[in-house]
């Protein structure tokens, strides 16, 4: 059982499947609900706190993106997990440790579909078929159920703006009923 007040929620997917999209949606669904707008919520794009915390080793020409330094990330993530209320976003999941989270958002998008979104953000070739692939094989959904308690992982859709917001309304929905039954009630 979890002493934080407010859940962790990990967004994870493909590359293009609407990760920092959905992120900051839910930021703001989550911001605007009576229930759970005291809490302190944040999303954390892993990509950005990367990039701005220097958890990595150089740029890597071949893949343009950074080689992160796991060790780094993690250490620089534990403080800012702690208190909970954190939507951590970003294209793999079997890193974070599973005491920090408390839900595991795998975000799909039709093969087809997702090769568009990244080409239409200029990914080279090699970056296309391998981000393709993935979703493909399910690699990121695979990595959730193994890396998580099965209870805690769920797959979503992400093809169209009213799956995202079909989405943000299950994901609000979960976080009151995970608050319901992690926070005892206060006189």
């Amino acid at each position: 059982m979890s002493t934080r007040q407010w859940p962790n929620i990990l967004i994870t997917g493909t590359p293009g499947t609407g990760k920092t999209t959905h992120a900051a949606q839910l930021l703001e669904a989550l911001q605007a609900a009576p229930s759970t707008s005291t809490a302190p919520w944040q999303h954390v794009n892993v990509g950005d706190f990367v990039k701005e915390k220097q958890c990595h080793s150089g740029w890597n020409e071949e893949w343009q993106s950074w080689d992160v330094d796991e060790d780094k990330l993690l250490d620089a993530l534990e403080v800012v997990q702690q208190p909970g209320a954190k939507i951590l976003d970003w294209h793999t999941c079997d890193m974070f440790p599973e005491r920090w989270i408390d839900l595991v958002v795998v975000l799909r998008c039709d093969h087809s579909q997702l090769w568009s979104r990244l080409e239409k953000r200029g990914y080279a070739l090699n970056k296309l078929q391998e981000n393709n692939e993935a979703e493909i094989m399910e690699v990121i959904l695979q990595d959730a159920r193994e890396s998580y308690a099965e209870e805690i992982v769920v797959e979503l859709r992400s093809e169209s703006p009213e799956e995202m917001e079909e989405n943000i309304g299950r994901i609000v929905a979960w976080v009151e009923a995970w608050r319901r039954d992690h926070v005892d009630d206060e006189p």
